[in-house]
Protein backbone atom coordinates (compact mmCIF):
# COMPACT_ATOMS: atom_id res chain seq x y z
CA UNK A 1 0.00 0.00 0.00
CA UNK A 2 1.09 3.64 -1.05
CA UNK A 3 1.97 6.22 1.20
CA UNK A 4 1.33 9.87 -0.03
CA UNK A 5 3.19 12.85 2.09
CA UNK A 6 1.55 16.33 1.27
CA UNK A 7 2.72 19.33 2.29
CA UNK A 8 6.27 18.23 2.96
CA UNK A 9 9.94 19.22 4.11
CA UNK A 10 12.78 17.75 5.60
CA UNK A 11 11.45 17.75 9.19
CA UNK A 12 7.48 16.74 8.82
CA UNK A 13 4.58 16.30 6.63
CA UNK A 14 1.62 18.47 7.13
CA UNK A 15 -0.75 15.49 5.56
CA UNK A 16 -0.09 11.82 5.37
CA UNK A 17 -2.37 9.84 3.83
CA UNK A 18 -1.72 5.73 4.36
CA UNK A 19 -4.69 3.34 2.00
CA UNK A 20 -7.63 5.38 3.31
CA UNK A 21 -6.07 6.79 6.65
CA UNK A 22 -5.14 10.38 6.56
CA UNK A 23 -3.28 11.71 9.40
CA UNK A 24 -2.61 15.67 9.87
CA UNK A 25 0.19 17.24 11.64
CA UNK A 26 -0.78 18.79 15.16
CA UNK A 27 -1.92 22.31 13.69
CA UNK A 28 -1.18 25.50 15.63
CA UNK A 29 -2.52 28.92 14.73
CA UNK A 30 0.30 30.25 12.16
CA UNK A 31 -1.79 33.45 11.34
CA UNK A 32 -3.02 34.29 15.17
CA UNK A 33 -0.07 33.52 17.59
CA UNK A 34 -0.28 35.51 20.97
CA UNK A 35 -4.06 35.90 20.33
CA UNK A 36 -6.80 33.85 22.57
CA UNK A 37 -7.35 30.50 23.00
CA UNK A 38 -10.89 30.87 21.26
CA UNK A 39 -9.15 32.66 18.29
CA UNK A 40 -6.21 30.55 17.84
CA UNK A 41 -8.81 27.22 18.22
CA UNK A 42 -11.00 28.96 15.10
CA UNK A 43 -7.66 29.49 13.70
CA UNK A 44 -6.10 25.41 13.77
CA UNK A 45 -9.59 24.20 13.06
CA UNK A 46 -9.90 26.58 9.34
CA UNK A 47 -6.34 25.07 8.82
CA UNK A 48 -7.93 21.61 9.20
CA UNK A 49 -10.66 21.98 7.18
CA UNK A 50 -8.16 23.19 4.42
CA UNK A 51 -5.79 20.23 5.02
CA UNK A 52 -8.73 17.85 5.19
CA UNK A 53 -10.29 18.87 1.77
CA UNK A 54 -7.23 18.93 0.22
CA UNK A 55 -6.24 14.93 1.03
CA UNK A 56 -9.91 14.00 -0.36
CA UNK A 57 -11.74 14.61 3.35
CA UNK A 58 -13.83 16.43 5.55
CA UNK A 59 -14.71 16.94 8.92
CA UNK A 60 -17.59 14.76 9.11
CA UNK A 61 -14.80 11.68 8.95
CA UNK A 62 -12.82 12.55 11.40
CA UNK A 63 -11.77 9.28 13.59
CA UNK A 64 -9.80 10.73 16.66
CA UNK A 65 -8.43 14.60 17.70
CA UNK A 66 -5.36 15.18 20.24
CA UNK A 67 -5.67 18.23 21.38
CA UNK A 68 -2.86 19.69 23.29
CA UNK A 69 -3.25 23.16 25.94
CA UNK A 70 -0.78 25.18 28.08
CA UNK A 71 -3.24 25.18 30.54
CA UNK A 72 -6.76 23.06 31.38
CA UNK A 73 -8.21 26.20 32.25
CA UNK A 74 -8.51 27.34 28.47
CA UNK A 75 -10.75 23.76 28.16
CA UNK A 76 -14.16 25.24 28.43
CA UNK A 77 -13.00 28.03 26.04
CA UNK A 78 -11.20 25.76 23.33
CA UNK A 79 -14.38 23.35 23.68
CA UNK A 80 -16.76 26.57 22.97
CA UNK A 81 -15.48 26.89 19.37
CA UNK A 82 -14.31 22.99 18.91
CA UNK A 83 -18.21 22.02 20.03
CA UNK A 84 -19.79 24.51 16.89
CA UNK A 85 -17.08 23.18 14.66
CA UNK A 86 -17.71 19.62 14.96
CA UNK A 87 -21.01 18.26 12.94
CA UNK A 88 -23.68 16.86 14.78
CA UNK A 89 -23.22 12.69 15.03
CA UNK A 90 -19.83 13.42 13.82
CA UNK A 91 -17.71 14.09 16.92
CA UNK A 92 -14.44 11.63 16.64
CA UNK A 93 -12.69 10.03 19.89
CA UNK A 94 -10.99 12.56 21.36
CA UNK A 95 -7.88 13.34 24.14
CA UNK A 96 -7.05 16.67 25.44
CA UNK A 97 -4.27 16.76 27.52
CA UNK A 98 -1.93 19.98 29.26
CA UNK A 99 1.05 20.70 27.72
CA UNK A 100 2.95 24.01 29.19
CA UNK A 101 5.23 23.95 26.37
CA UNK A 102 4.26 23.34 22.51
CA UNK A 103 6.58 24.34 19.65
CA UNK A 104 6.76 28.15 20.65
CA UNK A 105 5.26 30.46 23.56
CA UNK A 106 2.91 32.15 21.77
CA UNK A 107 0.83 28.80 20.81
CA UNK A 108 -1.85 27.72 23.47
CA UNK A 109 -3.30 25.05 21.69
CA UNK A 110 -2.11 22.28 19.18
CA UNK A 111 -4.62 20.11 17.59
CA UNK A 112 -4.14 16.78 15.62
CA UNK A 113 -5.92 14.99 13.65
CA UNK A 114 -6.67 11.50 12.23
CA UNK A 115 -9.57 11.01 9.69
CA UNK A 116 -10.73 8.55 7.21
CA UNK A 117 -11.20 9.04 3.43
Amino acid sequence: MTILRMKTNDRMSQIVVHGTTVYLAGQVAQDSPGASIEEQTQSILNQIDLLLSEAGTDKNKILSATIWLNSMTDFDAMNSVWDKWVPSGHAPCRACVESPKLAAGHFNVEIGIIAAK
